[in-house]
């Protein structure tokens, strides 16, 4: 019979990190631009509306494609983009921007 006190434990790996995480110490070339992009403040409605056209909502390369009865799925690979998670959340600020400050309607940009 195992004790209440006896917990498990779970240990990551020391040198486990995310794909497009930097890892501690070292210095990455995208970061300049990985703080760029998430410097950039949206202040103004047809910018916000431009960044949420350009950036998709999903990966446009995501997809199940049939082939004789054979279904083969078609993994994200925009996240093997350095800058995806920057780009999403700089498309999440513009949304932000025009829900909060402008008042606007944004289901046309949610998928």
């Amino acid at each position: 019979m195992e004790s209440l006190n006896n917990t498990h434990h779970h240990h990551h790996h020391p040198n486990f990190h995310p794909p497009n995480s930097p890892k501690p110490g070292s210095w990455n070339i995208l970061s300049p631009l990985r703080r760029f992009v998430d410097g950039i403040k949206v202040k103004n409605r047809r910018f916000a509306h431009l960044i949420c056209q350009v950036i998709p909502c999903g990966c446009p390369f995501e997809r199940n494609i049939n082939v004789f009865g054979h279904i083969f799925h078609i993994p994200p690979i925009c996240k093997l983009n350095p800058l995806y998670d920057n780009c999403v959340m700089l498309r999440f600020r513009a949304l932000a921007y025009l829900a909060d400050e402008c008042g606007e309607d944004i289901t046309k940009y949610i998928c």
